[in-house]
């Protein structure tokens, strides 16, 4: 979830011809003031509804005001979270409006940092759709990769490592192209360590002007071959936590589990 903040507190290191800009704090303090934040419940607690599920996958379901899709809220015992795969077709949005596909650690149970990275896709009031990848370590503003050009219809790969608790790296591969990019990212201080207790798949409605931006129809976004690793496993969607998103009593998206590898987020 991206997050416009004050100023950059950190150098981060290019590893890819790629170049990376601070994307949003010039249009915050002008004109947008596009934020995001860690998940937030649609009445203030917990919801937990019945769900069907696949016999290898169980699952309960709660709302969310600006998150949508999967999210494993503990690793394995005595473990945390270090790397979070997974991979998304572009979608064609419709309506004006905004949203964003992203995978991260942290930001449903432990809120005070989130290492993410992912696409937004926004649709203009001239119904121009267009698309951009970014980077962010919450609560520092998300930073743009201005030379990674994405379309419809292609097959984009987000993965963020945690290498400890104030370090990361990300990575995005469009398959359709053959381009990647690797981002070295640090934590904006020690407050913001990692606690490496939740793994996610998510689309999200994010905000503007301290308002959630209207949200776009996605139609459809299916993350695959979602994975979630530890020092010493890897775990898949079994157990996830679904979250659908749910605005003045209306619910916005729907999400099933295919797979233990595999998420699917649709606009209603």
């Amino acid at each position: 979830m991206k997050f416009s903040a004050v100023v950059l507190a950190a150098i981060f290191l290019f590893t890819d011809v790629a170049v990376a800009r601070p994307s949003r704090l010039q249009e915050r303090l002008a004109a947008r003031a596009r934020s995001s934040r860690p998940l937030v419940h649609a009445d203030g607690t917990t919801v937990l509804t019945a769900e069907a599920a696949p016999s290898n996958v169980t699952h309960a379901t709660e709302f969310s005001t600006n998150w949508s899709g999967a999210v494993l809220v503990s690793p394995p015992a005595g473990q945390t979270f270090t790397t979070v795969t997974g991979s998304f077709v572009v979608p064609t949005p419709k309506g004006t409006g905004a949203a964003s596909a992203w995978v991260g650690i942290d930001g449903d149970t432990a809120q005070n940092s989130i290492l993410q990275s992912g696409v937004d896709f926004t649709v203009a009031s001239n119904g121009r759709v267009t698309y951009q990848a970014w980077f962010e370590w919450f609560p520092n503003f998300a930073i743009d990769f201005s030379n990674f050009p994405i379309s419809a219809g292609q097959t984009i790969t987000v993965t963020v490592h945690a290498t400890s608790k104030t370090a990361g790296t990300v990575v995005l591969t469009n398959a359709s192209t053959g381009k990647s990019i690797t981002q070295a990212v640090s934590a904006p201080s020690s407050s913001a360590a990692l606690a490496g207790q939740n793994a996610e798949w998510i689309v999200e409605d994010f905000e503007e002007g301290n308002s959630l931006v209207t949200l776009t129809n996605f139609g459809s976004v299916t993350f695959t071959g979602a994975s979630a690793s530890t020092a010493s496993s890897s775990v898949g969607l079994t157990g996830a936590t679904i979250i659908d998103m749910q605005q003045n009593s209306v619910t916005l998206t729907s999400v099933s589990v295919g797979s233990s590898s595999s998420v699917t987020i649709t606009h209603t």
